[in-house]
């Protein structure tokens, strides 16, 4: 039998016949190239059947290689390899390889990787002087936006984005510099001088080294607080197609430089739908306060009065693999750091979620920000940061989504089709006939 579906018109009674794509596993869902549904015209001048998808719940925008996600088995790989093991095993320079290139590094490409990004992490004197123009209490996102498009002015060739040697220069220097951007925002929001990169650090350790260097000539990161910051890292490195990187995909498709586009695609992070869930998450276990304030606090959910975040997901309707990973890491940050109260509410939280038959048949399981927020403001980032520390990682993922398409001969510029609901043909009438 041909893969092929057929439609009948019922307007005119016409039978078309679309053929069907399929990705690697057609078990997850196969799609007909939406063009072809301009076929179906109920008459000769009609423009054509489209189909109406707000917020693409249901439309692939792509091929890509990048990221796989189960959602119904709690799924995420990248490149093939089981998020599980590239955050036990690897660490976020090598995964972020993997993401742009494809494959794991050897050894060789390992070290001329590493040495690329960590010898462009300083930025131009003349960006740290724009950065100190903003306002004492600006928010760190809105400078780490701001910066990054500003990068675009200090390298013009980047503009030239079908050269592949011009595209990894850049990709060395925006893996490299978010990192030190976002450091800056940081101390420039709490009225500290800015901390040079030290290159002699690992990458999550660098980054410590800018946020918190004080009077020490040498910093030096706690090494299980320097791990869980990579694992943190690895974990926000690409997600598929979500709201940023559709974004850092529609703005790179005009072939603007990637410096405009990673800007379009950190702006759209901004948004507290996409980069702030794990905020909301803080305020949550803020207002319960307290372990013995959780049953009343879930019986309000279930009543419909708010909704209990952290929980559930667009896309994973089982346990978000991530965040089991981070929940099996939280204990050792807290050996660290100290106890914090909110960990035990947390923990229990889900604990009582995940028995209750309302939470379970919604499919409302713990995702990656229920514990992620936790874990940061024990590190000692104020919440203000963090859609911040999202984007550094994400960087990889949204340079490799930008690269894949540029290379994908099939892409075209982002222009979606409507559904015009608005008034017909109307005529002009003067000011004093109206």
């Amino acid at each position: 039998m041909a893969d092929t579906l057929t439609i009948i018109d019922n307007r005119t009674q016409t039978e078309y016949e679309l053929p069907i794509m399929y990705g690697t596993y057609p078990e997850y869902g196969a799609a007909i190239p939406a063009k072809e549904l301009r076929k179906i015209k109920a008459t000769e001048t009609d423009f054509g059947m489209l189909s109406y998808d707000p917020g693409f719940t249901n439309t692939a925008s792509c091929k890509s290689a990048v990221t796989f996600i189960d959602g119904e088995k709690g799924i995420l790989r990248y490149r093939g390899y089981p998020i599980e093991q590239l955050a036990e095993k690897s660490n976020y320079l090598e995964v972020a390889y993997l993401s742009l290139f494809g494959e794991l590094p050897t050894k060789d490409e390992l070290d001329r990787w590493v040495y690329e990004v960590t010898h462009h992490t300083f930025v131009h004197e003349n960006l740290k002087q724009l950065m100190a123009a903003f306002r004492h209490d600006a928010h760190p996102m809105g400078m780490f936006v701001s910066s990054l498009a500003a990068l675009s002015t200090f390298y013009p060739e980047a503009r030239n984005i079908e050269d592949p040697e011009v595209r990894l220069k850049q990709i060395h220097r925006l893996v490299a510099k978010v990192g030190t951007i976002a450091a800056f925002t940081y101390r420039h929001s709490r009225g500290l001088p800015y901390v040079y990169p030290d290159n002699d650090l690992s990458y999550a350790g660098n980054f410590l080294n800018m946020m918190y260097k004080t009077t020490e000539l040498k910093y030096e990161p706690n090494p299980i607080l320097e791990k869980v910051l990579d694992v943190l890292f690895i974990l926000h490195v690409d997600h598929e197609q979500n709201c940023s990187a559709n974004a850092m995909r529609a703005v790179g498709s005009s072939h603007s430089d990637p410096y405009c586009s990673l800007s379009a695609a950190a702006a759209a992070l901004y948004g507290p739908l996409h980069g702030g869930a794990n905020e909301m998450v803080l305020r949550m276990l803020r207002e319960i306060g307290h372990v013995d304030q959780i049953p009343d606090y879930i019986t309000r959910v279930k009543a419909g009065d708010f909704r209990l975040m952290g929980f559930g997901h667009r896309v994973y309707k089982n346990y978000d693999p991530r965040a089991r990973i981070l929940r099996e890491m939280a204990p050792e940050v807290f050996k660290v750091t100290g106890t914090n109260p909110m960990l035990d509410i947390a923990i229990e939280l889900e604990r009582i979620a995940l028995e209750d038959e309302y939470f379970v048949k919604r499919n409302l399981y713990p995702n990656v920000d229920f514990y992620s927020g936790i874990i940061y403001q024990a590190l000692g980032f104020p919440v203000a940061m963090f859609p911040v520390l999202f984007a550094i990682p994400r960087t990889a993922g949204w340079l490799a989504q930008w690269n894949e398409m540029l290379m994908d001969g099939d892409q075209r510029i982002a222009r979606p089709r409507q559904v015009f609901i608005g008034y017909d043909d109307r005529d002009y009438a003067p000011v004093a006939d109206r």
